[in-house]
């Protein structure tokens, strides 16, 4: 059988192609790299104009939430009971047959091996019971190249993702094109973000139940009547790279809020009285990390002349994306470079599917080679690098930095 497929690959691809530019082109997207299961439809018309069909997403949070973390076993059972269900909603959303989407993309690296795995063969189901073409997606690829869809970004662009397993800093040469510049030694931001926010027992809170640990801190953080009492020192200060590390920042944090739980005498099932003020100066602290690092990767691609003297565009993706406060820092900061700075919409920075379609719309258009008959050759990966590390090369560099202050520094 696979036989069989090869043979009509060869053969047709050139056709596919063709009709391809020729016409509007709809690719489905399928998203199940960790614990949400999200499928998107997204049509490319005339080579301009781009319109999301449909977007669904099947959350886990909730369930995941009560038990401090991600089960992978679990993951997988709560996609593969609900992937069909959110696929054929897609369909009703967005209006369409199955038969007319042209190519499905799908996550295939990284992520969860388990749900990716779950992914993978939903989208071989759906590719060889209506006979299309399958699009392999790298899940930190699609977030760097997600704003695009709405925001007109040239190529190249620098790009600071953030998420809930992700800190990477990287130079976006092309939909296939990636220079990894920096990435987190230890914890992700939305990772440090959650386990503070667990340790800090805000999950208590019915307003705060539901959401992330970054969202918490952001929100919580708007209620601080003293967001300087709680100060933390800056992670690898002294270090010339454009790594991240926020195992201090959360390490700092446990031992501030048992001093302050000794202090009050703060029961179990509470959390400490001045939790806003804590929240206020643990977001400035991940903050002026993240602009720091994002600093020395401009200078550093200023100084190499990445941009090609082209407009000189920042984006700023992933779930932590999402944060109203770092966004504004970092944007902030851009701006001292002449340089835009751009984000998706929030109900894109987060996984989703629109981002997984997306990508495959980008790799398509930029090589008729992505498309992909041989559905079983294509393999799940759970952990793999984004594109050429340079994080040797930033760091022989040596660069020094003034560094420009967050905007509460700089108006005290």
């Amino acid at each position: 059988m696979l036989i069989i497929y090869q043979k009509v690959t060869n053969k047709s691809l050139a056709y596919f192609w063709q009709k391809f530019i020729k016409r509007n082109l709809t690719v489905l997207g399928i998203e199940t790299s960790c614990d949400d299961t999200g499928i998107a439809l997204i049509r490319h018309e005339n080579n301009e104009n781009n319109k999301v069909l449909a977007n669904i997403l099947n959350s886990q949070q909730s369930f995941h939430i009560r038990y401090g973390g991600i089960i992978p076993p679990r993951a997988q059972d709560l996609h593969r009971a609900k992937i069909a269900h959110v696929f054929e909603k897609c369909l009703q959303e967005g209006r369409i047959c199955a038969q007319d989407i042209d190519a499905i993309a799908v996550t295939t690296k990284p992520g969860l091996p388990l749900s990716l795995l779950v992914g993978l063969r939903f989208a071989r189901f759906l590719a060889r019971t209506y006979n299309k073409p399958l699009v392999p997606v790298h899940h930190m690829e699609a977030h760097a190249l997600q704003a695009r869809l709405e925001h007109d970004i040239p190529y190249p662009f620098l790009c600071l993702l953030i998420s809930g397993g992700h800190c990477q800093l990287t130079f976006v040469r092309g939909p296939n094109e990636f220079l990894l510049l920096g990435e987190s030694l230890d914890d992700a931001p939305g990772e440090a973000f959650d386990k503070i926010v667990r340790r800090l027992r805000l999950y208590i809170n019915p307003a705060y139940r539901q959401w992330s640990g970054g969202r918490i801190v952001e929100e919580a953080a708007k209620l601080a009547k003293q967001p300087e009492a709680f100060q933390f020192p800056l992670p690898l200060a002294q270090t010339r790279d454009c790594n991240f590390s926020f195992a201090g920042i959360k390490n700092n944090s446990f031992r501030s809020i048992s001093r302050q739980e000794r202090k009050e005498g703060t029961p179990p099932d509470s959390a400490i009285s001045n939790y806003a003020d804590f929240c206020a100066g643990l977001l400035h602290a991940v903050s002026r990390h993240l602009m720091h690092r994002t600093q020395r990767a401009l200078e550093f691609c200023i100084a190499r002349n990445y941009f090609e003297e082209k407009p000189r565009s920042l984006v700023v993706s992933g779930g932590v994306a999402n944060n109203d406060v770092i966004f504004d820092d970092v944007s902030n900061l851009a701006k001292h470079y002449n340089c835009e700075t751009y984000r998706p919409s929030k109900k894109y920075c987060s996984d989703n599917g629109v981002m997984i379609a997306w990508n495959g719309i980008e790799q398509i258009l930029s090589n008729s080679q992505s498309l992909r008959w041989d559905y079983y050759n294509l393999d799940i990966k759970g952990k793999v690098p984004l594109g050429v590390s340079i994080i040797n090369e930033v760091t022989k560099s040596n660069m020094k930095c003034k560094w420009i202050q967050p905007r509460r520094v700089a108006n005290e």
